[in-house]
């Protein structure tokens, strides 16, 4: 099929499926109601609840609270050295975004070093890892999607200081989970 028939056919597609009852059943939405009942949210830079899980300092920006469960997003502030093993999670999908430094990631088996601009996108049921490496400290947004993986941070943030417990860490993960390979 051509682009020209292409357009056409979808379009006929579209509007077929517009006009109410004749092929799905309608759904009526008033003019401020959104699909997931979520309101608009502006979040400043500085704003945000910071967490420490286990060395990875996050500023949580959206919570599913905020999203109607759909993502939670999240600002990582990582020394260089600081990073998570090897894990999977069953239940989220993850983007990273790096906005400054250097973050060595590993996913599905293939190791890349992602600088400022660069994204990697690590679906669930897939092992992946990262770690800060360079000399500079790393910033990186991250989002994970549906949300509900900020109750497992918080918890974890919730850790006695110092070197981790690594069985209450995975106990913890496994709640949510999340096991490490």
């Amino acid at each position: 099929m051509d682009r020209k028939q292409f357009i056409k056919a979808s379009s006929m597609g579209i509007g077929i499926s517009l006009i109410p009852g004749i092929f799905h059943s309608q759904t009526t939405f008033s003019k401020n109601e959104s699909l997931n009942n979520a309101d608009p949210k502006i979040i400043k830079n500085k704003d945000g609840t910071i967490l420490n899980v286990i060395g990875d300092i996050q500023t949580h920006k959206l919570v599913g609270s905020d999203t109607g469960n759909q993502i939670v997003e999240w600002v990582d502030n990582v020394e260089p050295g600081v990073g998570i093993p090897p894990h999977i999670h069953t239940l989220e999908d993850e983007i990273f975004r790096v906005i400054k430094g250097q973050i060595e990631i590993m996913v599905g088996g293939n190791t890349f070093v992602l600088e400022a601009g660069d994204v990697a996108f690590a679906p669930k049921n897939i092992p992946h890892a990262w770690k800060v490496v360079g000399t500079e400290k790393a910033k990186m947004i991250t989002s994970a999607f549906p949300a509900g993986i900020e109750h497992m941070f918080k918890t974890l943030s919730e850790l006695p200081p110092g070197p981790p417990d690594f069985e209450k860490v995975i106990a913890i993960c496994a709640e949510h989970g999340i096991s490490f390979v």
